[in-house]
């Protein structure tokens, strides 16, 4: 358990670093989707679920 954070928290900083340079390559792109896929086995997925699935409801109940 201990592993899989220190890897997501190293990733983390590595996709904000990445984003912040503006452009985004094929290893960026590959540090964000290991990113993703670390962070769906964390205890942190249904909270990011639950708040991914509200801003999609709010978002879907609007009306232009």
């Amino acid at each position: 358990m201990a592993v899989s954070i220190s890897v997501v928290v190293l990733l983390l900083v590595l996709a904000s670093i990445f984003l912040r340079s503006g452009g985004l390559k094929f290893s960026h792109a590959l540090v964000c989707a290991l990113l993703g896929f670390f962070l769906a086995g964390t205890s942190m997925a249904p909270t990011i679920h639950d708040g991914v699935a509200a801003t999609a409801d709010v978002v879907s109940s609007l009306r232009p």
